[in-house]
């Protein structure tokens, strides 16, 4: 079954210790998307670099910031360090890349065509946020009649509150799809997977 691995958004606005979205542990997170990717690489399967950009006039964005009816202060905006790469991601070179402006993968950026052209059945979702980006493009990827597999600990996101901790909201998550939407494993797990394949 053709796969591509999806690596969504490891932007430095996720691992820089300054921002606000600064993701606890995302050295971990990025070791592991990188395990992964080499694991693909060697196989010859598909990697989709996706990142998170928006122009700076904020045309492009959507309900992104206002969506309680009220405007809110533009993020991920071109040109900006917080939307480079963390120099520790490792994307081989042949990877497509492709930019969104909204949380699923899927949504205005041609990903669910260029899938299909490689006759792309099984995909795995990888990076940043857990319980927004990632989990919009599985469900997106679900919908659309994909195979997902979500390895948990390939991905991360900040606390939302003191009672919504990242394990929490990443247990919540993984509940949620395995029960519906995705084949949910560690890293670990994964990579036995695809090794005994």
């Amino acid at each position: 079954m053709a796969r591509a691995i999806l690596v969504i958004d490891v932007q430095k606005v996720y691992t820089d210790p300054a921002s606000p979205l600064h993701c606890v542990g995302n050295a971990d997170v990025i070791a592991n998307i990188n395990a992964i990717v080499a694991a693909a690489e060697t196989a010859g399967d598909l990697v989709v670099h996706i990142r998170h950009v928006h122009r700076a006039d904020g045309s492009d964005a959507g309900r992104m910031f206002d969506f309680r009816g009220e405007v809110g202060e533009l993020g991920f905006v071109a040109g900006t360090e917080e939307v480079d790469d963390d120099p520790r991601l490792r994307i081989p070179t042949g990877a497509l890349t492709i930019s969104k402006q909204r949380y699923s993968s899927f949504v205005g950026t041609g990903l669910d065509r260029m899938l299909r052209e490689r006759s792309i059945q099984r995909i795995v979702v990888t990076g940043f946020m857990t319980n927004f980006c990632c989990e919009a493009t599985v469900r997106d990827a679900h919908d659309l009649d994909y195979f997902v597999d979500f390895p948990v600990d390939a991905t991360g996101c900040p606390d939302l509150s003191e009672t919504a901790a990242q394990d929490t909201i990443k247990a919540g998550t993984a509940a949620t799809l395995a029960a519906g939407f995705a084949r949910v494993m560690t890293t670990a797990e994964w990579l036995t997977v695809f090794q005994a394949r």
